[in-house]
C-alpha cells in the first residue's frame, strides 16, 4: 500500500454518501470488550470490568447474559454508571455474560449501534462484543447486501453475525471459524452464542485482549485492569490468531486463523490508550511510558524548573522524563475527573472553554518558572494550544513542549479514532511551524526508532499512524469505499 494519499476510483455518488455517512456513524470505534463465563451471577462481574474498562469508551455501554430462559440484554448511551444499576443488573441472569463500552466517531452515533449486537439465527441466540476496525468491510457488506442480508447497524461489527449465520458449516463452532477467516483488519472479538463464548484476536494481534480465571469460572477483557478488579487471575494474553471456546468456565483452544508474516501490535495503545495499571502483550503500561519519557530526555534535553504532565495519560512519561532529566516532576496541571457528559456553554465566544473545563493550573507551581510540559501525543494541537495559553496567563517563564511519541502523519485504519490525514497537524506542517503556533520555546518529539527500542521485547509493532506503514491490507481503500486521507472520507 503506497504511503502517498493520491486519488483513488470511487463508487456513483449515491453510493458514496451512503458509505461516507456509514463510516460516520461507527464503523471504526475504540472500545473496551469482556465476556464472562462460569460464574453465577456473570452479568455482576462484567459490569464491574466495564467499570474498569472505562476509559476504552465513553460514549456507551451494553450487556448481555444469558440463562434457560433465552438472552438478557440491557444497552444504552452514556457511561457505565448511567446505563447499569443494582436492579437492572440483576434482571441479567445467567452464568455467561459478554459487555462492551464505546466511543465513536465524531460524525455521529446510533442506539442502533451500542454494543454488543444481538441477533437470532437458525443456532440459537448471537450476542457480540467487537474492539477494532475491519479494513474490508464495506467489500463484507457490499457482497451480503447483494446475497438479501438486511442490515440493522452501521457497525462493521455487525458484518461478522451475518457471517455466521449464513454459513453452510454444520456445527456452531465451524461456523464461527468460517466467519472469522473473511474478515480482514483489526479486532479483539467476545462473542456469545446461547451460553458458549468465543473469544478470538486477529493474526497480526493490533487490539489487546487477556484471559482471566475466578473461582472456577473464566473471563476475557480487552486489559488486565479488568481482572484486577474482579480479584482474578491473570492467565495469559490471547495470541494473535487464536480462537478460544469458553463453555461455563472450561477453556477449548480452537483452530487457530491463518497467520500473518508478522505480529503487529498497535503501539499507540502504549502511548496514550490503555489504562498505566494495565499489563498487555507481557509489558506494564506504566513502565513503557516511562521508558518512552526518559528516551524522550535524552533525545530533547533542556534547562528547566520543573517537568509537568498533562493529565492523566501523560503522566507516566512525565515521570519519565523527570527521572532521566533530573528535572523535578511537579503537579502543574489538574485535571478535572467530574465534568458530565453536557454543560452549559457561555454564551461569549471562548476558544480555551474546553480545556479550562477539563485542566486547570496550579498557579504556584507554575509562576515564574521554566517548565517541561510533558504530553502523549499531538494530534491537532487545539487541546494543546489551549493548554499553553492557560500555562501563560498562570505566569509561565519559559514552556518546553515535548511529546511521547513521534509526530501522528497517518490515519489510522485499525480502530483508533483518528481525524483525517489532513486534520493531522503533523501531516503536512513543519515541526518549527507547530512550535510557533503552540508559542512554546522549544518542541520535540520522540523519535520513532526511539519509541520502539523502548519497547522492543513486545515488538515488531504496528507504528502505521507515525510511520504510514500499514501491515493489513485497506481492502476498502484499495476498492475506493474510503480514501487514503482516511477515516471519514469517501
Amino acid at each position: 500500500m503506497p504511503n502517498d494519499s493520491k486519488a483513488l476510483p470511487v463508487l456513483s455518488t449515491d453510493h458514496v454518501d451512503q458509505l461516507s455517512s456509514m463510516w460516520d456513524e461507527g464503523p471504526h470505534d475504540e472500545c473496551g470488550v469482556v465476556g464472562v463465563s462460569g460464574l453465577d451471577h456473570a452479568s455482576e462481574f462484567a459490569f464491574l470490568a466495564l467499570y474498569a474498562l472505562q476509559h476504552r469508551g465513553q460514549e456507551a455501554a451494553g450487556l448481555v447474559s444469558f440463562d434457560e430462559d433465552g438472552p438478557h440484554v440491557l444497552k444504552g448511551a452514556g457511561l457505565v454508571g448511567d446505563v447499569f444499576d443494582t436492579w437492572s443488573i440483576r434482571k441479567l441472569r445467567g452464568r455467561s455474560a459478554v459487555g462492551h463500552v464505546r466511543y465513536s466517531t465524531a460524525g455521529g452515533s446510533s442506539l442502533d449501534n451500542v454494543q454488543p449486537i444481538t441477533a437470532r439465527y437458525a443456532r440459537g441466540d448471537i450476542a457480540l462484543a467487537h474492539n477494532g476496525n475491519l479494513t474490508n468491510h464495506f467489500d463484507l457488506r457490499k457482497r451480503l447486501v447483494d446475497e438479501g442480508a438486511i442490515f440493522r447497524t452501521t457497525s462493521d461489527s455487525e458484518t461478522l453475525v451475518h457471517l455466521i449465520a449464513k454459513s453452510r458449516h454444520e456445527t456452531i463452532d465451524a461456523q464461527v471459524d468460517d466467519a472469522l477467516t473473511h474478515l480482514e483488519g483489526a479486532y479483539s472479538i467476545v462473542l456469545l452464542i446461547n451460553d458458549v463464548i468465543y473469544a478470538a484476536r486477529d493474526p497480526r494481534g493490533f487490539r489487546p485482549l487477556v484471559l482471566g480465571k475466578k473461582d472456577g469460572g473464566h473471563i476475557v477483557a480487552s486489559e488486565t485492569c479488568a481482572l484486577d478488579i474482579l480479584g482474578a487471575e491473570f492467565v495469559r494474553d490471547v495470541q494473535p490468531g487464536e480462537v478460544l471456546k469458553i463453555t461455563d468456565g472450561s477453556v477449548e483452544q480452537m483452530r487457530s486463523l491463518p497467520p500473518a508474516e508478522r505480529q503487529s501490535p498497535c503501539i499507540f495503545e502504549l502511548v496514550y490508550f490503555a489504562r498505566p495499571d494495565s499489563r498487555i502483550w507481557g509489558v506494564s503500561v506504566d513502565r513503557a511510558r516511562r521508558a518512552f519519557g526518559r528516551q524522550l530526555a535524552r533525545e530533547h534535553p533542556v534547562e528547566a524548573d520543573a517537568v509537568v504532565a498533562v493529565p492523566d495519560s501523560a503522566n507516566s512519561a512525565a515521570l519519565g522524563y523527570s527521572e532521566e532529566s533530573g528535572i523535578p516532576f511537579e503537579l502543574g496541571i489538574v485535571r478535572h475527573h467530574y465534568v458530565g457528559r453536557t454543560f452549559i456553554k457561555p454564551s461569549q465566544k471562548d476558544r480555551d472553554f474546553g480545556a479550562r473545563m477539563k485542566y486547570n493550573p496550579v498557579r504556584e507551581v507554575i509562576e515564574g518558572k521554566r517548565i517541561v510540559v510533558v504530553d502523549d501525543s499531538l494530534v491537532r494541537s487545539t487541546t494543546s494550544r489551549s493548554v499553553v495559553r492557560m500555562l501563560r496567563q498562570a505566569g509561565a517563564k519559559e514552556i518546553h513542549f515535548r511529546l511521547g511519541s513521534p509526530p501522528v502523519k497517518w490515519p489510522c485504519f485499525y480502530g483508533i479514532d483518528m481525524p483525517t490525514k489532513g486534520e493531522l497537524i503533523a501531516s503536512s506542517t513543519p515541526v518549527e511551524e507547530i512550535r510557533e503556533k503552540l508559542n512554546v520555546e522549544s518542541l520535540g518529539y520522540l523519535s520513532l526508532e526511539g519509541m520502539v527500542e523502548a519497547v522492543a521485547e513486545a515488538g515488531p509493532y504496528c507504528t502505521a499512524c507515525f510511520s504510514g506503514e500499514y501491515p493489513a491490507p485497506l481492502v476498502d481503500v484499495d476498492k475506493g469505499f474510503v480514501t487514503a486521507e482516511g477515516p471519514g472520507t469517501c
